[in-house]
């Protein structure tokens, strides 16, 4: 039974909460973070009661402490998961930060493996699941944060398979040759398709994640949706926003006001860029500082002039990689004020430590440039921090077409952060670029980004991830169960006459690479002989097949058949034809081989009365490629010559519009009356034959979803066990026993279901 809404929980899963606890010894202090995710997610207007589940920043072992932390953290919401100072080495500074960050950075050569490190990666993924199984109740919904969390949604899956998860990636994705290095890929994707919806920054990385799936996992994407068992996974681009108003009025505040001008006065009237980062060598600061120095070099009249502010804020450097880099942009540095400054002018002045909030929002309002230009980043919200804080003073961005930031930004001088070349001559150009331009420019990005907020990118999450669950419920409903099996079984019982109509390929055997290979198994001819023993069964296979195949597999069963579509059917054991054999012309035929050269393992089937372009077996993104390029080139062919293309899965069909599946439903229909029909396929060309019948047949899709089907079927091999759940003994004498009936043809559904997992 579900809770009502208003009790109904939204927990925030992320590795930190937005509290550092500090202390020893019983004595604690606790400071809340003003981190954009932590100030989007508190202002996130929701019926739902809002809970953070996360590390709380310390280490400790004593039960004391931790019993004294959790009861303090508990007053706010947030629920604590204690981790070790060796899980803090080997899960986060390891796995997380010395695996998959360089990784998804494009820093390939950072990258470690360490097994220890995906030991712990794993063993911490489980202790936040047991910690949110711990609190979690039906109805509330999950929203995991990020890459160090990436195994979460698929061990809540497992637990609680109806379970609303979300999952939000804050930093890039890369391309599949990129992730295709990781040992572990697979197990990541697997996990990270626990979720209900998966959202990214940009569209760049929602397109590289669909790739690595389709290639790594072998599942295909319908756009942004992809099935997995009995739900569906949706992808989406999110970019996430910053709080606008705060910075677009923080120059009203009094202590920033003040911090204004301290800065000024501090800077004088040079001109200033601003540069602000965290240590990290994704960030471009060497390239940014050789930059700086080409354009000192280059462009004497502005020595004395102009003044580059660099902030770094301290991060990780006591690994080796950064503190190699710390060591080069410190002599990056003084090589430039070396050869540059004066005793009035210092080129670089040079921060290594973090800025209070205030402080940090007066250099944004008074510096004339923000140079913003990582190698890579997932969004970089320093670049709309700097535009948002412009209140009718001018300034320019500087930014990397390499942030995620780039996408929305693009009144901002955008560069290839690689080429020094190109900050030189961006610098330049800003330094130039008139008043009215500037402030032009920061007008079109500021209404961008007053309405691309933190908050709405908060609630533009949670709306889809409701969207989906919602579909999500919907497909369970169809979704065939042992309450749905007796109900049809007791129809099956009740009748006199019965249709049953079936697919061939994917629905009565499983799609093979190569079609000639889908022979049909001796349980299958077992069960369709079953079927066909009784008379009140009129079996029809309705399939796509040519019907030379079908007689041959077929052909000694007592069975209906309708081949190509309908174009030819079969009954009382003779073939019957509904439409002339069709002249293909040179042209199609030649436009089809072009295909087939041109796309590895794909093939073309000739039938008499339609052509198949098979690519199940070629490269996923390279079929999808080809397969929309061919109906593009043969669509004005083939409407002249009325001809109808169909779409079906890997398979590209051109065949008469005269004939399909339920034009053969149609002919069946006005022959005989039935009182039970029962229809079961996988492909689009079966939602014809879905279409074509009345609302009281039972119609079943497999695989995928339908409209048109009052039923789903998750998997192929999920068929045969209902069919034969079909079988059985049909009187219903009692009461007591039709119930009887009922639950043994249920359990023996179910046992036959979970054989085939």
């Amino acid at each position: 039974m579900l809770c009502e809404e208003i009790d109904m929980k939204l927990y925030i899963i992320a590795n930190r909460l937005p509290v550092k606890v500090a202390g020893t010894n019983g004595t604690f202090v606790f400071s809340r973070s003003e981190g954009g995710l932590a100030t989007g997610l508190d202002s996130l207007q929701t019926s739902y009661e809002k809970h953070w589940i996360g590390w709380p920043g310390i280490c400790t072992n004593e039960e004391k402490d931790q019993q004294e932390i959790n009861e303090k953290l508990q007053e706010m919401n947030f629920h604590p998961v204690f981790l070790s100072e060796k899980q803090i080495e080997n899960y986060y500074e390891g796995y997380s930060n010395s695996t998959i960050w360089p990784l998804c950075h494009y820093f390939y050569a950072y990258t470690l493996y360490k097994n220890c490190f995906w030991q712990s990666y794993q063993q911490v993924n489980r202790l936040f699941c047991e910690e949110i199984c711990r609190l979690i109740r039906p109805g509330d919904k999950v929203w995991i944060q990020d890459y160090q969390l990436m195994l979460l949604p698929g061990m809540l899956r497992k637990i609680y398979p109806e379970l609303s998860i979300g999952y939000f990636h804050h930093i890039p994705f890369p391309s599949y040759e990129l992730f295709r290095i990781l040992p572990e890929r697979a197990e990541i994707l697997k996990g990270l398709l626990g979720a209900d919806f998966i959202a990214f920054h940009t569209h760049d990385y929602m397109r590289h994640f669909i790739s690595a799936v389709e290639r790594v996992l072998h599942l295909d994407f319908k756009l942004d949706e992809v099935q997995i068992n009995n739900r569906m996974v949706r992808v989406e681009a999110l970019p996430m926003g910053i709080n606008y108003e705060s910075y677009h009025q923080a120059s009203e505040n009094k202590e920033v006001h003040q911090a204004i001008e301290r800065t000024r006065k501090l800077f004088g009237e040079h001109k200033l860029i601003l540069s602000v980062d965290r240590l990290d060598y994704s960030k471009g600061i060497l390239h940014r500082l050789r930059g700086f120095a080409t354009f000192l070099e280059h462009h004497a009249e502005y020595h004395g002039k102009v003044t580059l502010a660099m902030v770094i804020v301290p991060s990780r450097d006591h690994v080796g990689s950064y503190a190699e880099l710390k060591t080069k942009i410190d002599e990056e540095i003084g090589s430039i004020n070396g050869r540059y400054s004066t005793m009035n002018w210092t080129p670089v002045c040079y921060f290594y430590h973090g800025f209070s909030l205030e402080e940090l929002t007066a250099m944004y309002y008074v510096a004339d440039i923000a140079l913003v230009t990582p190698l890579r980043d997932g969004m970089n919200l320093v670049a709309k921090e700097y535009v948002a804080t412009k209140c009718d003073n001018p300034g320019v961005l500087i930014l990397s077409e390499m942030a995620g930031a780039a996408v929305e930004l693009t009144d901002a001088i955008q560069i290839n952060p690689n080429d020094t070349e190109q900050i030189e001559n961006a610098i330049c150009q800003a330094l130039e670029m008139p008043e009215e331009e500037q402030k032009q420019r920061l007008k079109r990005m500021q209404s961008i980004l007053s309405v691309q907020t933190v908050n709405k990118w908060a609630a533009d999450f949670v709306n889809e991830l409701n969207t989906t669950c919602m579909k999500n419920d919907m497909l369970r409903k169809k979704r065939i169960v042992a309450a749905s099996i007796a109900q049809i079984k007791l129809k099956y019982n009740h009748a006199k006459q019965r249709l049953i109509l079936l697919d061939y390929d994917g629905t009565l055997t499983a799609l093979k690479p190569r079609p000639e290979d889908a022979q049909p198994t001796p349980e299958l001819i077992s069960i369709l002989q079953q079927l066909a023993s009784d008379p009140a069964n009129h079996i029809v296979i309705n399939s796509g097949r040519d019907h030379f195949t079908l007689e041959k597999w077929l052909g000694t069963l007592p069975i209906s058949m309708a081949a190509e579509h309908g174009a030819f059917y079969k009954e009382n054991g003779v073939w019957h034809k509904n439409i002339k054999k069709i002249e293909w012309g040179a042209g199609i035929l030649s436009i089809l081989q072009m295909f087939v050269d041109r796309t590895p393992r794909s093939h073309l089937e000739v039938k008499e009365t339609a052509l198949a372009w098979h690519y199940r077996e070629s490269d996923a993104w390279l079929g999808t490629l080809r397969a929309q390029q061919l109906v593009n080139t043969l669509i004005s062919l083939c409407t002249r010559q009325k001809l109808q293309i169909l779409q079906g899965n890997k398979v590209i069909e051109i065949k008469s519009p005269d004939c399909n599946k339920g034009s053969e439903v149609g002919r069946l229909l006005a022959n005989r009356r039935y009182d039970f029909v029962i229809a079961m396929g996988d492909d689009t060309t079966d939602e014809d034959m879905f279409q074509a019948l009345p609302m009281s047949a039972i119609t079943i899709k497999i695989g995928s979803v339908s409209e048109a089907a009052n039923y789903h079927l998750s998997a192929q091999s999920d068929v045969l066990p209902f069919l034969r759940s079909l079988l059985g003994k049909q009187k219903t004498a009692t009461k007591e026993g039709s119930i009887k009936n009922r639950l043994t043809f249920a359990f023996d559904f179910l046992k036959d279901l979970l054989k085939t997992q």
